[in-house]
């Protein structure tokens, strides 16, 4: 990778982009600029002031996919030299109003389309006192500004003469030798020549047009073999937009090459996905890419030893031959992979503990197929899942993590030793105080462990699960209500912690109300109908002790359950939690919990 800098004159980039010999890599986004944009970049180029570096690449080398800029037609289109990574949106403004000689398609500050000629103001242009971007005037593509629903004309520069008379120069004449030449003509016969207009006319054009004439643009021109991973960090550096580039609009560009269009591909797909399984609402198109890729990772490993990889650069080089060959059985992963989450009372995106962690459990689906409905293999599975929840090892840069999950999790299952995620899991007691929502995906795991251990709502008694669950507008709510704890004074960190949480339906949530539990649950009996006995079940179904609750024993409440809460832990990861009752824990708790 090299790169280059110059200053080409900007008639010889707005050349060269109707000319097609400069184009667009087809990630870029459309054109957006809007009318107020436009009038400001046209003023800073009257001025001489800069407006920024533009970045170009060399064509020839990564095969994206071009596109010419909006306002060009060319039949057939050329093969570019240049594409664009940094400045489209300036020099798509820049073409447009200056050289196209089309009505420019824009949109006002408030997002109405519009489409806008450009004029300046040659009196204003002249005049030191006035703002210069006052003097850049936009009007309709009729050329008349209007006013009363159209029945005034408050600016008419619909023909040439009118123009003259008040001496506002097209812009889109400003790189049209011919059409320039023609215009000052007229414009001299208008004025018969007079002194004093021809004078003006010529300071317009020593102060303004030369200037446009002269203007260099800053470029930075990469070369051809740039690769394909640093187009990508590249791009995302200068983006003046602020668009960050993903990795899917990369590929979508370099896979257009080959005539694949991902965009649709990937459109059919996700519907496909998302048709009966919500949770995978959470997968993108990245995330796919990144799940074939590390199938693909894998089974290069198998065949040439080599390291298994998922990282941005590898999906990057992922060739739309492998894509084709794994893309279906991946698809077929994702399925397999929502559906045991949903025996996990997952269901939806929102209660899914870690949306990373479904790219190598995906994976994993897609290599060992139908060994996933064995019993052993799926409880192998599910632990290594749940202890990536549990010991949270997939908040941060998981790429390392994925190339490490498939090739273990596949070696366990056929005999070998435990993964490094089901070594790396631990979870601390006083861990739970702190998981207080549900950004946190322990937080989100303990509430479908609840719901997989049979918990029942408290009023219906019914079982909480997929049809409940959306049925009934599901969510975690507090078991000794947050206005009785406020009252009490009690300490938030408990409170307000999961210990203190349970799945239940929002309806029931509201009859609980503010009251104490042995409030509420009178209540519940004597006017729900449910006898102390059956609600004593329900309340055992979510891990809570009865006694402690009906008596408003807080603190051995918050002690006992999070003792259970241990247990259901211990019982998905398949490891024992230590420090239950280290000196941290009792400090917390004020006991320990055993």
């Amino acid at each position: 990778m090299s790169f280059r800098t110059a200053e080409p004159a900007l008639k010889d980039v707005l050349d060269s982009i109707a000319k097609g010999d400069t184009q667009l890599p087809d990630f870029q986004r459309g054109w957006v600029w809007d009318d107020l944009h436009i009038r400001s970049l046209i003023a800073s180029l009257s001025l001489s002031y800069p407006i920024g570096a533009v970045m170009f690449l060399e064509a020839g080398g990564v095969p994206f996919k071009p596109r010419l800029f909006e306002g060009v037609t060319l039949q057939p289109a050329p093969k570019p030299k240049k594409l664009v990574l940094d400045g489209q949106q300036r020099l798509t403004s820049m073409y447009l109003s200056l050289r196209s000689g089309l009505a420019v398609k824009t949109r006002t500050e408030k997002g109405a389309d519009i489409h806008r000629v450009y004029f300046l103001d040659m009196a204003k242009c002249l005049d030191i006192n006035e703002d210069r971007e006052d003097a850049v005037i936009s009007v309709p593509e009729t050329l008349q500004v209007t006013s009363d629903f159209g029945r005034k004309i408050d600016l008419d520069l619909s023909t040439h003469e009118l123009q003259y008379q008040q001496r506002m120069f097209p812009v889109s004449l400003m790189f049209n030798t011919e059409g320039f030449m023609q215009w000052k003509m007229g414009y001299a016969a208008f004025h018969q020549n007079v002194a004093d207009a021809m004078m003006f006319l010529m300071r317009f054009e020593q102060e303004i047009w030369l200037s446009f004439q002269q203007f260099k643009v800053p470029a930075i021109e990469l070369s051809q073999d740039t690769p394909r991973e640093a187009v990508c960090q590249v791009f995302e550096k200068v983006n003046t937009g602020g668009v960050t580039l993903t990795v899917f609009e990369l590929m979508t560009a370099t896979f257009a090459a080959n005539e694949f269009n991902l965009r649709e591909d990937w459109d059919a797909r996700e519907q496909r996905l998302t048709a009966k399984h919500d949770v995978l609402t959470a997968v993108d198109g990245t995330g796919f890419l990144t799940a074939v890729t590390l199938l693909a990772s894998y089974e290069r490993h198998l065949a040439t030893k080599s390291a298994v990889s998922c990282k941005r650069a590898d999906v990057l080089r992922l060739e739309l031959a492998d894509f084709k060959k794994l893309e279906s059985r991946i698809e077929a992963g994702f399925k397999k992979a929502a559906e045991l989450l949903a025996e996990e009372k997952i269901f939806d995106a929102r209660s899914l503990p870690y949306a990373t962690q479904m790219i190598p459990l995906a994976a994993i689906c897609a290599f060992l197929a139908d060994k996933i409905s064995q019993h052993g293999v799926k409880q192998k599975l599910l632990r290594w899942y749940w202890c990536g929840v549990f010991g949270e090892l997939y908040g941060g840069a998981n790429e390392t993590r994925f190339g490490m999950d498939l090739p273990e999790v596949v070696q366990w299952v056929e005999g070998g030793s435990e993964p490094r995620t089901v070594r790396d899991s631990s979870f601390a007691p006083i861990r739970l105080l702190s998981l207080q929502s549900r950004l946190a995906a322990a937080y989100k795991g303990l509430a479908a462990l609840l719901m997989k251990h049979g918990g029942k709502d408290f009023i219906s008694g019914t079982p909480i699960d997929l049809n409940t669950y959306f049925n009934n507008a599901i969510d975690i709510h507090h078991i000794f209500p947050r206005v009785w704890c406020e009252n009490n004074k009690l300490p938030r960190e408990k409170w307000n912690s999961v210990v203190n949480k349970a799945p239940l339906a929002a309806g029931t949530n509201r009859f609980i109300s503010g009251d104490a539990p042995s409030i509420y649950l009178s209540r519940i009996q004597k006017n729900k109908q449910v006898s102390q006995e059956h609600l004593d079940e329900f309340l055992n179904s979510h891990l809570i002790p009865v006694t402690e609750l009906r008596g408003d024993d807080f603190d051995s409440f918050i002690r006992l359950r999070a003792s259970f809460l241990l247990g259901l832990i211990e019982n998905a990861t398949g490891k024992a939690i230590s420090g239950r009752d280290s000196e941290e824990t009792v400090k917390a708790f004020g006991a320990a919990l055993g």
